[in-house]
């Protein structure tokens, strides 16, 4: 059973490229939700209390800051 995983974006965010890189270096399958398109979706993080991209949602967990560093990815992503 493969893992439901989204990124939430913003246009020019460098640290979002970096974790969809990281992402398909891994061959994790993902999709993308773009903060500034998605009112529903930005508005789903801030009741989270998350204020900022990237976000990473992995089996409806969120992940934010210092929790997507690389080396913490593969503990994150684990099935």
């Amino acid at each position: 059973m493969s893992q439901s995983v989204t990124v939430y974006t913003t246009p020019l965010c460098v640290p979002c490229e970096a974790l969809k890189r990281a992402l398909k270096a891994r061959g994790v399958p993902f999709r993308t939700v773009d903060l500034l398109m998605d009112e529903e979706a930005a508005e789903r993080l801030e009741e989270q209390g998350i204020r900022s991209a990237p976000a990473l949602e992995v089996d409806g967990r969120f992940y934010t800051g210092a929790a997507l560093a690389d080396d913490r990815l593969d503990t994150l992503l684990r099935p």
